[in-house]
């Protein structure tokens, strides 16, 4: 993906909408019992650095802190779960699903398989991590 590639994204009802720019990470999928819970099923995510996010709305994001070292942000209108922010990181995760289509998005990995849910299994053939993938900040 080009550094000038713009890419737009909102919440379901609008209330919060955004717009990234630049390089994407792949999408991971986080099989973690806070994204379960979160989500219903898994969190499906990218990255983008901080400074290549605007967002519009942000007074109707709430961030609900996770862990010591993660928060999590969803539209306080309509429940849509949409960011995942590491404090000690300069990305913050953006929900794939909530990107405008097509989004061009691809999950290359599984995180947090040993936490998955047991009503499902994992058959895309992907990499599957028990943790993390090499490289990638999660909260502890």
């Amino acid at each position: 993906m080009s550094d000038t590639q713009i890419r737009t994204g909102r919440c379901n009802c609008g209330a919060v909408r955004f717009r990234t720019r630049g390089p994407l990470r792949e999408v991971l999928a986080c099989h973690c019992s806070q994204c379960r819970r979160q989500t219903g099923l898994y969190y499906a995510a990218t990255n983008v650095a901080d400074e290549n996010i605007e967002i519009e709305g942000g007074d109707a994001v709430t961030w609900y802190h996770a862990s010591e070292t993660a928060r999590r942000g969803f539209c306080a209108t309509c429940g849509s779960a949409l960011f995942w922010k590491h404090r000690d990181d300069a990305h913050i995760s953006v929900l794939a699903g909530s990107f405008d289509e097509p989004s061009r998005l691809e999950i290359t990995s599984h995180i947090f398989c040993a936490d998955k849910g047991d009503f499902y299994e994992i058959t895309d053939g992907l990499p599957q991590y028990d943790r993390s993938s090499p490289g990638v900040m999660v909260a502890e």
